[in-house]
């Protein structure tokens, strides 16, 4: 069963997503920042990471660059779950390193034919 690391600072959107990928399938493991994010995923291995941009500590695209930097997460999808929808900030995300961009308010069904796509 894939782990999914879900990353969001608000707790009712963290419960949205988790409800949804556990619904699928999925396992999930939520994080309330990037940072907390980053200390999660030094000691476990996650098959795609769903992350927010916009959270207090370390933002998505921090969070995007710090994994890219490890091994173990170079081809890693990740996934951008955000408000943020210029194509500015879409450009950001490749350059971080993200698999593709979501935004909010999500679709289930959208949202899991793309990890379905993107997780190996």
């Amino acid at each position: 069963m894939p782990v999914i690391l879900a990353v969001d600072d608000s707790p009712s959107m963290r419960k949205m997503v988790s409800f949804t990928l556990t619904g699928a399938g999925y396992q999930v493991v939520e994080a309330v920042d990037g940072q907390d994010a980053f200390e999660k995923a030094q000691t476990q291995f996650f098959d795609l990471v769903l992350t927010d941009q916009n959270m207090p500590r370390m933002d998505g695209l921090g969070l995007t660059r710090k994994l890219r930097e490890h091994p173990q997460f170079k081809t890693t999808p990740i996934l951008m779950l955000t408000t943020e929808s210029s194509d500015l900030m879409k450009q950001a995300g490749r350059a971080a390193g993200a698999t593709g961009w979501l935004v909010k308010p999500f679709d289930p069904a959208k949202l899991l034919d793309v990890i379905k796509k993107v997780i190996r």
